[in-house]
């Protein structure tokens, strides 16, 4: 049968996908950027390790439950493949988490949106570097604009100096570096276990290694959990329950569902988001250069995303 005169063709190379992954998606990105005001909140008046091994606690028992309800079970994994996901749960549990905890403690959570914005390209990156995958011009193009915007908000803080402030947006770096060596790690993973339960060996290690860090380190640890108000309790249990593990739940959802590099795209968000929730809930000063820089970075990770259509997406973080 003939098409009518007029009529669109029907695109049959993507799949439809509901409008609730969507919404999902945004969700997600509106919590992760709020997330970053939140620990910048906990660090001001909580240990760094402390806020740390709490969020992970929480983090944990979320993915635990849902690995329960899914009647999956932890992997039992020997030699090589015990020893690197051991590797990979000290980078991207134990390694990101005490990074980002003491960054948050030395920069502002405007920053430190923006250059989280950054997490992808850098994903990219490095799978590019060690698996020897081809850059195209709009990756490079998009990589080399989110940089410029980043640079242009921190060069261009007043005073700037490489003391704590820029020593916190070095640190907010080394947290997403740490996390994106270990999913290099976790590609090893995904091919006999699901998501679920990868996620839930890591974060059960990484949260160990968090706990006995803050038991050595913290004075008193006992009395300083039993010392934060109701309102710090909820902004850990948000923190790491909601933002850490239901939004990497939601994230691995919708990337099944449409694909990585269309919901890459969803990403660009945070750092809007990030910028006005330090505005609007700490009182962060924001000057011109947020808005260029949030612009520039926007713009190259939306540019970026189409090189994330040639990658094949993970089943999970």
């Amino acid at each position: 049968m003939r098409a009518a005169r007029g009529a669109r063709p029907i695109d049959m190379s993507r799949p439809t996908v509901a409008v609730g992954v969507h919404l999902g998606l945004m969700a997600t990105m509106v919590v992760w950027a709020l997330n970053v005001t939140i620990v910048k909140w906990l660090t001001g008046g909580m240990d760094v390790t402390l806020v740390a091994s709490l969020r992970m606690v929480f983090a944990f028992v979320v993915l635990f439950v849902f690995l329960l309800a899914s009647g999956q079970r932890f992997p039992r994994w020997r030699g090589t493949t015990l020893a690197l996901a051991l590797l990979a749960a000290m980078l991207m549990v134990y390694a990101n988490q005490m990074l980002f905890a003491a960054a948050m403690d030395r920069t502002t959570a405007s920053n430190a949106a923006l250059i989280l914005a950054l997490n992808p390209l850098l994903n990219a990156l490095l799978e590019a570097s060690v698996f020897r995958k081809r850059l195209t011009a709009p990756f490079v193009i998009g990589a080399l604009l989110a940089v410029a915007g980043v640079s242009m908000v921190i060069l261009n803080r007043p005073g700037a100096a490489f003391a704590a402030p820029t020593l916190g947006d070095v640190l907010v770096l080394a947290s997403m570096v740490a996390f994106a060596t270990g999913v290099l790690i976790v590609q090893r993973l995904v091919r006999d276990h699901s998501a679920q339960e990868i996620n839930a060996f890591l974060y059960l290690a990484g949260t160990c290694a968090l706990v006995l860090h803050t038991v050595a380190t913290v004075p008193s640890p006992a009395m300083a959990i039993q010392s934060l108000s109701l309102l710090e309790w909820a902004g850990v249990a948000f923190s790491g329950a909601v933002a850490t593990a239901m939004g990497a739940i939601a994230w691995t959802r919708g990337v099944a569902a449409m694909g990585l590099g269309r919901a890459a795209v969803y990403m660009s968000w945070v750092p809007v988001l990030g910028v006005a929730f330090a505005a609007l809930l700490l009182g962060e000063g924001l000057t011109v250069w947020h808005f260029f820089g949030s612009v520039l970075v926007l713009s190259g990770t939306v540019l970026s995303s189409e090189r994330f259509r040639q990658l094949t997406p993970l089943s999970g973080r």
